[in-house]
């Protein structure tokens, strides 16, 4: 179990520095933004909640590229990861083309959104900009996932972190006008992420194509490089359930969130607060999560059902534990954490408050995330979307508004729902993939 629980950390690590890379993106351009004045800080907002349900669409399609590579590397086929790859890349830049163009006929309609005219003024070139920046990002994470396959995972991690400080100088450079270049304001944040993007995908596609570590996969592209109507299908049939399973999180997240600004401003402001952790401390469960499925895939591909048991145990076990490690900070710091957000003592309160539930929380919401991993890494992506659905809009969020608005629990109501949506998502998905091990054998066929 050590030396299992090591081999998936060796893999996680790297994932989850590239994750929190992503995140400082955005803390980033916030703060920069937020200088300007808050109503650029309020478009910058509304951009980010526009095009939350189009990113995490297209990420979650372009993630069907790991656990075929995997597979195809557990199978000693290396030849077919090409073709994966070649496949996953015309895929990922027609979905961005396809985001991007929705993005920017979207942006004619913002003005109807009930938005203050000046903000919605400055949010819409930004928009479009940040739209267009979908492109490379799914080229970027097609080639991402192809290297994570093949537990190559310190290539996009590195080029990750090397971006990290060009984003910022680039914002720098073009938000405030320093150097002669134009003082571009909320737009130069939207071109710094287009040119961060772009840079990440051209230096993803060049590693790729030049290292010496990828040619053994790379040297017969004339037979490997070609468009199949099958590999589409595969990927589609990957992708599609998982980009349903992260829009249903966010969209249940948002719907949540709309809930609580029913409830009035210190609510509000004390759930984006507990959220804001939660989602922090995520990304680490997010990182176990890929790495588990990318290893996974690759005993599936090897169809070796006691390796999948092997590292299913040792990865759904550290879930667990990191689950546990989260929660007891929380529940330790959770009366001073939200001093970083606000000085105001009510909102400080009810946030500490909800830090509590979110302890809780982070146990199923980090068992929950190694199960939708370990699921996907043998290609069993259908019926796990069903029980997101259910956990989140079937239970979370009908016990979360009920508790808030019928038994008048406020915010702490709307947490419980999340705790229990998730434990019930958690429980299901975990008992799906250790009870369909014995069917590898036939192709996983439940």
């Amino acid at each position: 179990m050590k030396n299992e629980f090591k081999a998936t950390a060796t893999i996680a690590i790297p994932l989850i520095l590239g994750n929190l890379t992503q995140v400082a993106y955005g803390l980033i351009d916030t703060s920069m933004i937020g200088a300007l004045g808050y109503k650029q800080l309020a478009a910058a907002s509304l951009v980010v909640n526009i095009l939350a349900i189009p990113l995490v669409l297209g990420i979650g399609l372009s993630m069907a590229v790991t656990p075929l590579v995997a597979i195809a590397n557990g199978q000693n086929k290396r030849l077919k990861s090409a073709h994966v790859l070649f496949n996953g890349w015309v895929l990922s830049l027609l979905v961005g083309i396809l985001l991007a163009v929705g993005v920017h006929v979207f942006s004619l309609f913002i003005f109807q959104l009930g938005q203050e005219q000046e903000v919605a003024a400055l949010a819409k070139n930004y928009l479009i900009i940040m739209g267009y920046s979908l492109i490379p990002m799914m080229v970027f994470s097609a080639s991402k996932n192809f290297t994570d396959g093949l537990q190559f995972t310190k290539t996009a991690m590195t080029l990750s972190l090397v971006s990290l400080p060009l984003n910022a100088f680039l914002c720098w450079l073009l938000i405030y006008g320093h150097w002669g270049f134009p003082r571009m304001g909320v737009d130069g944040a939207g071109v710094a992420t287009l040119l961060s993007r772009l840079f990440l995908a051209v230096a993803m596609i060049v590693v790729i194509l030049r290292h010496k570590t990828f040619a053994p996969y790379l040297q017969k592209r004339d037979k490997t490089w070609f468009l199949k109507r099958t590999t589409f299908r595969e990927m589609l049939g990957i992708g599609i359930p998982s980009s349903l399973q992260y829009c249903m999180e966010a969209g249940a997240f948002s719907v949540s969130g709309v809930m609580v600004g029913w409830l009035g401003a210190v609510p509000q402001a004390a759930h984006q607060i507990a959220l804001n952790c939660a989602s922090a401390t995520f990304m680490a469960s997010l990182g176990f999560s890929m790495a588990g499925s990318i290893r996974i895939s690759e005993a599936y591909g090897k169809k070796d059902p006691i390796a999948l048991l092997k590292i299913g145990k040792s990865t759904a076990l550290s879930g667990l534990v990191y689950g546990i490690f989260s929660a007891i900070l929380l529940i330790l710091f959770g009366n001073y954490l939200p001093l970083a957000f606000t000085n105001d003592t009510i909102v400080v309160k009810v946030a500490a408050s909800l830090l509590v539930l979110a302890a809780i929380f982070q146990i199923s919401d980090a068992t929950q995330a190694i199960g939708v991993g370990l699921c996907r890494g043998v290609r069993d992506v259908v019926k796990p979307t069903i029980y997101v659905a259910i956990a989140y809009w079937g239970i979370g969020i009908p016990v979360g508004y009920w508790l808030a608005f019928h038994q008048q629990m406020g915010v702490e109501g709307i947490w419980i729902g999340f705790v229990v949506g998730l434990s019930f998502s958690a429980i299901l998905l975990n008992y799906r993939f250790f009870k369909n091990i014995p069917l590898v054998q036939q192709g996983f066929s439940a």
